[in-house]
């Protein structure tokens, strides 16, 4: 059930992106906004390159955060991490009961994710949680005519872009995931790279 609610400029966010693929276990960093321009928090856990446990991985470290309490939207940066390690956001937002906004600097190729998805055993395990993940929307932030596009669980279509806008203060991608993706890339490779 997704609905629409009010939102405050001051919103608690939880931001989640991966490190670089340089190891079976990839590091997983969790940035905890008030709104766009405020961190409160870092939360870290690590999840199994190409594995199937990112979204037990995520509830886990979610739940047992003491900003649990504050947090009131997760942002993820696209439904894949650690290579093939789907997320399954109906599921991270019925274990955490906290809505789910991802967000994708361009349009997922599916012929590309079917075709790499045949080279393992539970493929088609994964393109179902692909597929349930739902509806991929484009939308334009203030800051920048580039579009992005995001996919929703547990919140409704006009809350998501608002957050989403509130949040995309020197980008098109929201500030929480720019910094999670700053900091994880950082922490791997010595030092931040690549676009959020």
């Amino acid at each position: 059930m997704s609905s629409d609610f009010h939102i405050k400029p001051e919103i608690r966010i939880l931001a989640i992106d991966d490190s670089a693929l340089l190891n079976e276990k990839i590091m997983i960093v969790g940035t905890v906004f008030r709104g766009g321009d405020w961190i409160d928090g870092v939360l870290r856990s690590e999840i199994t390159k190409d594995g199937l446990d990112a979204t037990v991985v995520m509830v886990t470290m979610i739940k047992n955060s003491r900003h649990y309490g504050q947090i009131r939207i997760i942002m993820l940066d696209g439904i894949t991490y650690g290579g093939f390690n789907v997320v399954d956001i109906e599921e991270l937002y019925r274990e955490t009961g906290l809505p789910v906004i991802v967000v994708m600097r361009s349009y997922p190729d599916f012929d590309k994710i079917r075709s790499a998805l045949r080279h393992f055993s539970d493929g088609d395990v994964r393109w179902e949680i692909i597929k349930k993940a739902g509806k991929i929307e484009k939308l334009v932030t203030e800051n920048n005519r580039t579009p992005i596009y995001i996919q929703k669980a547990g919140i409704g279509a006009k809350s998501a872009e608002k957050i989403v806008r509130l949040t995309s203060i020197r980008s098109n991608i929201p500030e929480p995931l720019r910094v999670a993706h700053l900091i994880a890339t950082g922490i791997i490779l010595g030092e931040s790279r690549g676009k959020a």
